[in-house]
């Protein structure tokens, strides 16, 4: 299969996951839960999907694992809104990007503080 095809594909996928979790009502999930990456394998068989919690860690595992138990109505509602012939089943996996870059940004925050202090002090 070309790759601009399963591309077109993975794209459209995330839309639709985007719009399907917002309507999760399950106080298990995040409300602040982003997709991070989609990789859809070339027989469309598995749809993996990175997401991460602005809360942390501990919300975007306790999140994963409520999205891993209603991975059935998820590939239903993701069949529903994205016309295939064979619809993927899905993954959810916990990445920590959102954290992580929180994190540098505030280690570089602390360094243009420091440069501010030692102007003021010359």
């Amino acid at each position: 299969m070309a790759s601009h095809k399963i591309d077109r594909i993975t794209s459209d996928v995330r839309v639709a996951m985007a719009d399907i979790l917002r309507d999760v009502k399950d106080p298990r999930v995040s409300k602040m839960l982003s997709i991070i990456k989609v990789q859809v394998t070339n027989d469309l068989s598995y749809a993996t999907f990175y997401v991460s919690a602005i809360e942390g860690k501990e919300m975007t595992d306790s999140s994963v694992k409520a999205l891993k138990g209603a991975a059935g109505y998820l590939r239903r509602e993701l069949g529903s809104r994205v016309k295939m012939r064979k619809v993927p089943e899905v993954r959810f996996v916990a990445d920590d990007s959102i954290e992580f870059s929180a994190h540098i940004s505030s280690i570089i925050d602390s360094f243009g503080e420091g440069v501010n202090n030692d102007e003021e002090n010359s």
